[in-house]
């Protein structure tokens, strides 16, 4: 392969969906595997749906993604990227080339005249298409300060080829294709010819993007062919869909690209959970995105479409925050610790220690601060909400062991302060009571935690800390205390 300039053209009427950040990696990862560019442009034509929140929420998806792209109209500063609102100039140019080349007629039927064709057409079983009435209409025959569409001369016999790199050649009948309108009534041209006169003019040598544009593309050859333009490489990539073989939605979960960033995954975790989306590489599932430019090619992708698997994504989120250190995750998660609603946390010694009993049974960044939120509260403010935990554990009975906890705990130094040394205090509590360690582990779990569930508690112990430990084995003492004794 050439080296191939490749673009991503999302629409800005709304976030960045997985489809469409998967449509981008891969001309990202083929671009970058090939030393080439990838170019960036945003399709804002469309003035009531685009909005410059869905154009920003398209930049931050793709930054945190880690696709940076090539090019762009700015001089001096960051590229691009391209919009195509600022280049309705050369969409002019273009159109009055059509027009002089005869390559376009004036249409003016009406939207009720379209429509009577159309029942008409459906009614006698033929494809909706327009019948050219219009089409050999001369200056002689137009109405005056009537409003009217620009139509392309479409071929009439024969058939447009679509080579496509994945599919193969898909043949589409000029019988089956209208005579489509390429600029309003108003002069705005229509999606199918900015999109090539864009495609063209930025030489672009590759077109990847989802299959369900694959019927837009034989039109785009018109367009090519009547500019005089030779048409890139297409290459269209099967959908996603969700595990009820449907079209991927909000049902099937996520589906922003920033609301995983919300949830706690990895970028690189998205990146190679998308990848292998339709892509193979062996038996190979976890990728870097360097391992991923170095082994990506259209050769390996799949014409079935792509079955997300939010399980799958989970354990590849797992896989990759396993491989972060219990530094990295402490300076990671700190920030959305915050963000929910907690004290904020420094990344320090105690919370590396926090994190270091939570971060196995973690899927994501998320999990931690869910699984952690008794560490992030503060030492007053856990939550004994489990009332039948309080009940079976934090009662009056239990009241002279939790005191013997707190005074073998309160006589552990500061600098003592270890795993191991809590359990040889707590070990000779329960000596002295003539107990397991599971009669004792449990109050004392209830009262720091506010749950029954926790790492092991002498590790818990330790990573919450000297000062919040015995302020909560304090309250638990407190509610224990003040819990009726059980009748007799």
């Amino acid at each position: 392969m050439n080296k191939p300039r490749l673009r991503f053209a999302p629409s800005p009427s709304g976030f960045l969906h997985i489809g469409g950040a998967r449509t981008a990696l891969f001309c990202w990862l083929l671009a970058r595997r090939h030393g080439a560019k990838f170019i960036l442009r945003i399709e804002d034509t469309n003035a009531e749906r685009s909005t410059d929140d869905s154009i920003q929420a398209i930049l931050d998806s793709l930054r945190w993604l880690g696709l940076d792209w090539d090019e762009g109209p700015e001089v001096g500063g960051p590229h691009g990227p391209y919009l195509q609102s600022q280049r309705k100039d050369i969409y002019r140019e273009h159109i009055d080339r059509l027009v002089a080349s005869g390559d376009v007629y004036r249409c003016y039927c009406t939207k009720d005249e379209l429509d009577a064709k159309r029942q008409a057409a459906m009614a006698e079983g033929r494809k909706p298409a327009y019948d050219r009435t219009c089409r050999e209409k001369g200056p002689a025959d137009w109405p005056e300060d009537e409003p009217y569409v620009l139509r392309l001369k479409a071929p009439l016999e024969g058939s447009t080829v679509v080579p496509d790199l994945i599919r193969g050649d898909v043949t589409f009948p000029n019988s089956e294709l209208s005579d489509q309108v390429v600029v309003r009534s108003n002069g705005d041209p229509l999606y199918n010819f900015v999109v090539v006169v864009d495609d063209s003019t930025m030489e672009i040598s590759h077109v990847v993007r989802g299959d369900d544009h694959l019927s837009n593309t034989p039109k785009q050859i018109q367009i090519y062919e009547a500019l005089g333009y030779p048409p890139p490489q297409f290459a269209h990539l099967p959908l996603i869909l969700g595990q009820d073989k449907k079209r991927l939605s909000k049902r099937h979960g996520a589906t922003s690209v920033l609301q995983y960033q919300d949830e706690g995954y990895f970028p690189g975790a998205i990146v190679n959970f998308l990848a292998r989306l339709g892509w193979s590489h062996g038996d190979q599932e976890i990728f870097s995105l360097s391992e991923l430019v170095e082994a990506f090619g259209l050769d390996a992708v799949g014409k079935s479409p792509g079955v997300w698997n939010a399980e799958k994504l989970d354990w590849v989120n797992q896989e990759w925050l396993r491989a972060k250190s219990d530094a990295e995750l402490a300076t990671l998660v700190a920030p959305l610790i915050a963000a929910a609603g907690f004290p904020a946390q420094d990344p320090d010694d105690q919370m590396i220690r926090r994190i270091s009993t939570i971060s196995e049974r973690a899927k994501t960044l998320l999990d931690l601060v869910e699984h952690g939120s008794w560490y992030w509260a503060a030492a007053e403010a856990v939550e004994y909400d489990d009332a039948k935990a309080n009940r079976k554990f934090l009662k009056h009975e239990n009241t002279e062991l939790l005191q013997a906890c707190l005074t073998a705990l309160e006589d552990v130094p500061e600098g003592n302060w270890s795993a191991e040394v809590i359990e040889t205090a707590v070990l000779a509590v329960a000596e002295r009571f003539e107990l397991k360690l599971g009669k004792i582990a449990q109050p004392l779990r209830v009262a720091i935690t506010g749950s029954t569930r926790s790492p092991g508690i002498f590790e818990s112990l330790w990573a919450l800390g000297r000062e919040k430990s015995l302020v909560r084995v304090g309250r638990g003492l407190a509610i224990a205390a003040a819990t009726p004794p059980a009748e007799a």
